[in-house]
């Protein structure tokens, strides 16, 4: 007896479509992310967590910190990483692949258009005025988040005095990663001095390895410029940690200093498009890539300074679920996650610090952060608003 084909649904058939809808997800809410992610790092984290735990339910608060935390140990730009390890979770291997991708896409494709522009017209398009009242509203975004994270993170009194500590080490300017890794140590010696209290210590305090790296000229293997540029690109993604700042020192050491392909006013202006634009700052290798050598630069460049983070967190994927498995990894975790969280506050004041000027901008942050409180819009609908009073306050100034 026959039976007709596709009259019943398979287990497997379920399973690949639940995969195809998880990967259609991953992808159109990282391409949204990446068109209005506004303010950097911190911003982005912020908008993240607001989409895909308070929004979308895809990961626990506790979940979504322990990635942010564990990101901070890997080279390259850490909230595109978080956005790739965010993929994998839901949609695995190529949930990560689409994440990553599709965040970096609109800041890259942005970039590339104001850089043809530099190079055609010597200038740029002013955007000023649309982030005088973007900011504002990313800066309350931030902050909602932080008070969100604030129970998960802040579990006891002596993580809250170690993110107090970070905070402070932070403002008085201690290089991020030496906060990160003391964080995670002091965390991990105090489970070891309350367990010497209450027993002899047994355990073993294990270190995390932070593969902190030098600065190694690689060789061009085919004489080509565009080689050389893919590779020195390869390189500064393989071994940067910190700020756009720290960017700013390994693009001005290769490609103003060793190689003289551009001058330190273009890089500058590198530099301040790729703030400027949402998204990643490290798109900033796509601008200068095009200075270098036109479209076929600003790809290659944009590949090579990410392709790491993608080979970072596919590796880092194995790790992740199995940090809380032991009451070691579990309190350096939490100390690491304490730190990031006071690093995220710190960003966010100096940003605060320079972008809420007036009444008018301290009036969109506090309304923005209202209706954060309030209401569950999409956080589109702020960065909108925000645009078009800044362009308003322009035109009528």
């Amino acid at each position: 007896m026959s039976t007709q084909s596709g009259a019943v649904s398979e287990p497997g058939d379920q399973d690949g479509k639940a995969t195809r809808r998880h990967l259609r997800e991953v992808t159109l809410v990282f391409l949204k992310l990446g068109t209005i992610a506004f303010g950097g790092p911190a911003a982005h984290t912020a908008m993240m967590r607001d989409e895909l735990v308070r929004r979308r339910g895809w990961v626990t608060d506790q979940r979504f910190v322990d990635l942010m935390g564990a990101t901070n140990l890997i080279p390259g730009p850490n909230s595109t990483e978080l956005a790739i390890h965010l993929g994998y979770d839901r949609a695995r291997r190529r949930g990560l692949v689409a994440a990553g991708v599709c965040f970096i896409l609109p800041a890259a494709l942005m970039v590339t258009a104001l850089a043809w522009a530099y190079v055609t017209y010597g200038t740029t398009p002013a955007v000023e005025g649309i982030l005088y009242g973007i900011v504002p509203a990313v800066i309350a975004i931030i902050a909602h988040a932080l008070f969100g994270l604030l129970r998960t993170v802040i579990k006891n009194v002596r993580l809250g005095v170690l993110a107090i500590a970070a905070l402070a080490a932070y403002l008085l300017g201690v290089n991020e990663l030496l906060i990160l890794a003391a964080g995670a140590l002091l965390a991990a010696a105090a489970l070891a001095a309350r367990r010497a209290r209450r027993d002899s210590l047994h355990g073993v305090l294990a270190v995390p390895l932070l593969s902190l790296g030098g600065s190694p000229v690689f060789p061009d293997p085919t004489g080509g410029q565009l080689a050389q540029l893919f590779l020195t690109m390869l390189k500064i993604g393989s071994v940067l940690y910190g700020s756009g700042y720290v960017l700013l020192a390994f693009l001005r050491g290769d490609f103003v200093e060793r190689l003289g392909w551009i001058t330190g006013e273009q890089l500058i202006d590198a530099v301040s498009i790729g703030q400027v634009t949402p998204g990643p700052v490290f798109t900033t290798a796509t601008f200068v890539g095009y200075l270098v050598a036109g479209p076929i630069g600003a790809f290659l460049a944009t590949v090579a300074i990410f392709l790491p983070s993608f080979l970072f967190v596919g590796l880092l994927t194995r790790l992740t679920d199995r940090l809380r498995s032991s009451d070691w990894t579990s309190a350096m975790l939490d100390g690491l996650n304490a730190a990031a969280l006071a690093l995220m506050a710190g960003v966010s004041y100096q940003l605060a610090r320079t972008a809420i000027v007036d009444g008018l901008t301290a009036a969109i942050a506090l309304v923005t952060l209202v209706l954060l409180w309030k209401t569950r819009l999409n956080n589109a609908w702020y960065i909108a608003a925000g645009a078009l009073i800044g362009l308003a306050h322009t035109l009528l100034g």
